[in-house]
């Protein structure tokens, strides 16, 4: 930077002032231009070219299409050779010993056998060819001369004029010459255009195979997106496994590895083949190598399942159609049929469909259930639609705990005895007494004589987590959450798993991201189905679904959180699942809760109304006799149904849960138990009086002791 100095005088005289100095600082003078060399511009320029996506768009086509024709010759050449020789016997064979099958071995062997037979035969007969061939000619020739010039004699005859006789061979001769002008004409043109015809031929061949490096094939093609699924590529895909022992037991066999196959079958939005493996390969081998499979496969980790079926050493994989999976299924036939009935004991809930497409059906009968995942996966609409199928069975009995209470299940008001909807510890108290009174009617039903039919009775809880993890106490010092022997909730519903199923006291449960704290071992297996939605890890996955169904390849943490939503993996007897694997992945059908309040309010139509309990309240001790001959009044008898209506009416808090088998219990064990009276069931006044007399005797005499 350059500095230029201006020194100002002012007031010159006796005294001069100091001179005054300015700098003033300027701009740098630019310094002239260098030019850029020729030979540079144009480096740059030819690095550009070469590189532009264009030319190497260009450059893949040129090379694609000129090793299509190579790849075209060796797939000719080979099929020539495998038409020629015995090639394709002796590698057959070759399989079939390596697969230990050494009947086919020796059926290929002797195939190969007769081949050669009738080669040689062929070669032999060519030696006297020439000669029969000769002789061939000219019996030939000599026949066909002697018919022209009978033909030549007829016409001669014909027309009086002996020259015509020799017409007929004329014309033959004519001919001759005329296809020889033709092919002189031809000849030329057609040694110049045969062998592009012939590289045609070769291009279409490659092309078809596409036989060419993966790097000059078109992006399509090398992504491989929605190609189909053919015995090569998952050939191919299991030999790039990255399995040492499977690669090159593929390598050895004579067919490159497509005996391992079985036929490929198409399944639902899908294609799925049982995989043989050789020997020194375990089937867990592939399964932990699901990502790499898929990728091999051109198809996304979640598309491809790996599951064990009943033959020994194989793999069973379902494969889907790119993209299949992100597609919804249709709606819930409890949506589109109105006129849908439920059977506890014999029916099946429509839960949603398999892989393969087909209808997943659940079985309920007797058996416990748990449910999990991870949060906003669909667990509650899961849970909810198997119980809205069954509200269509009049004889099925609900008590229900909401202990997230935002409303998911409040279209079972009216459905269900108990209804409990909220999320603190005072909900978690009430819930953990409900399913104590659930263990109450258990043991009461135990006791009755065998053979006794129940009704079922389902103690759903969804998000029984909070009621394992609730930290309140009771009065007894006994903790409602926890997992140990005094725990009232976990004691509670383990007794339901011990003995409920037998008299149909049934306890389903969901729950979400499950540990061992908020979902203990003994709960989790005392299900007899269990479902779980897409999960974080695979020690998850075991916690929910069991070692079994995992070690088989059923793998919840690889569902994908948010676009596999409602998507669980069942492992349950309940459920059709193929021969030889422990789960089956099933799409299940989503009901909003504007359509489950439509069929909830179908199947309130189906029952008589019912008074659902919404607390528990144990804070009054009441005589239920009392109350009972208080509803009755005057009358001498009055139906069960009427008398649980008004019990309900003069104490909700404490009857509105009240079915017949309470009163029923009540009345029995106070000596009035009700009975029929014109086909229906009664209660007696009198009897009820009796047995209220003797109740308020037998306190007399304990007071008077």
């Amino acid at each position: 930077m350059s500095e230029n100095v201006v020194s100002l005088y002012k007031n010159p005289g006796p005294d001069p002032v100091p001179p005054t100095t300015l700098t003033v600082v300027s701009d740098p003078v630019p310094s002239p231009a260098v030019p850029v060399p020729l030979w540079v511009r144009s480096g740059r320029a030819v690095k550009t070219a070469l590189t532009h996506e264009n030319t190497r768009t260009g450059a893949r086509a040129v090379a694609r299409h000129t090793l299509y024709v190579a790849g075209g010759a060796r797939i000719v050449g080979k099929r020539t050779w495998d038409a020629r020789t015995t090639a394709r016997y002796e590698r057959y064979m070759r399989t079939a010993e390596a697969a230990g099958n050494m009947e086919l071995a020796a059926e290929w062997e002797e195939r190969g056998q007769r081949y050669r037979e009738a080669r040689h035969r062929r070669r032999m007969d060519l030696l006297t060819s020439p000669v029969d061939a000769a002789r061939s000619i000219v019996v030939g020739t000599g026949v066909g001369v002697g018919g022209l010039l009978a033909l030549g004699v007829a016409l001669a005859i014909a027309t009086k004029d002996v020259t015509e006789t020799v017409t007929p061979i004329m014309a033959v001769i004519n001919f001759i010459q005329l296809m020889v002008t033709i092919v002189t004409v031809v000849w030329g043109p057609a040694l110049t255009i045969t062998p592009f015809l012939a590289l045609l031929a070769l291009w279409a061949v490659g092309s078809k195979q596409h036989a060419a490096p993966a790097w000059a094939l078109p992006d399509n093609v090398r992504n491989g997106e929605g190609e189909p699924i053919t015995p090569s590529i998952v050939v191919k895909a299991l030999r790039d496994l990255g399995v040492p022992a499977l690669r090159t037991a593929i390598k050895e066999m004579g067919d490159a590895g497509a005996s391992m196959l079985g036929p490929i079958r198409i399944a639902g939005c899908g294609v799925e083949v049982d995989v043989t493996l050789p020997s020194g390969v375990s089937t867990n081998e592939v399964q932990q190598r699901r990502r790499k499979l898929a990728e091999n496969l051109s198809r996304h980790e979640h598309e491809v399942f790996i599951t064990i079926p009943a033959a020994a050493r194989t793999v069973r994989l379902w494969v889907a159609d790119s993209g299949a999976l992100d597609e919804p299924i249709g709606p819930s036939p409890l949506v589109t049929d109105e006129a849908l009935t439920a059977d506890y004991t014999k029916g099946k809930a429509p839960w949603g469909q398999d892989l393969r497409g087909d209808a997943a059906s659940l079985s309920l009968y007797q058996r416990h259930l748990l449910i999990t995942g991870l949060s906003n996966q669909g667990k509650t609409a899961s849970l909810r639609s198997l119980a809205l199928w069954l509200a269509f069975d009049k004889s099925v009995e609900f008590w229900m705990g909401d202990l997230k209470g935002v409303g998911d299940w409040a279209m079972f008001d009216g459905l269900a005895a108990r209804l409990i909807q909220g999320p603190t510890d005072e909900h978690v108290i009430q819930v953990t007494e409900m399913v104590e009174d659930a263990v109450t009617e258990m043991n009461r039903r135990i006791q009755e004589p065998p053979g006794t039919v129940f009704p079922p009775l389902m103690v759903i809880v969804d998000e029984a987590q909070m009621a394992f993890m609730c930290p309140a106490v009771g009065d007894d010092k006994r903790p409602y959450g926890g997992s140990k022997a005094t725990s009232r909730y976990f004691m509670a519903v383990r007794k339901i798993h011990n003995q409920g199923r037998a008299v149909n006291v049934l306890m389903w449960q969901g729950t979400q991201d499950p540990t061992d704290q908020n979902l203990p071992k003994l709960v989790r297996e005392g299900a007899h189905t269990r479902a779980s939605l897409a999960l974080g890890t695979e020690s998850q996955a075991r916690m929910a679904l069991g070692d079994k169904a995992v070690d088989g390849g059923a793998a919840p943490n690889l569902l994908r959180p948010g676009l596999d939503r409602g998507t669980v993996v069942v492992a349950s007897d309940g459920i059709d699942i193929p021969a030889g694997q422990a789960s089956i992945t099933v799409r299940t059908h989503y009901i909003s809760t504007d359509d489950a309040k439509e069929i909830a309010t179908r199947a309130k139509a189906l029952r008589d109304g019912i008074t659902t309990l919404h607390s528990i309240d144990r804070t009054e001790e009441r005589n239920p006799l009392v109350d009972i001959i208080d509803v009755i009044g005057d009358a001498t008898r009055v139906r069960t149904k009427d008398v649980l209506a008004r019990l309900s009416t003069l104490l909700p808090s404490i009857y509105g849960g009240w079915s017949f088998i309470d009163l029923k219990r009540v009345l029995d064990d106070a000596g009035a138990s009700p009975s029929k009276s014109d086909g229906v069931m009664v209660v007696h006044r009198e009897r009820v009086q009796r047995a209220l007399a003797a109740h308020w005797d037998e306190g007399s005499a304990s007071a008077a002791e």
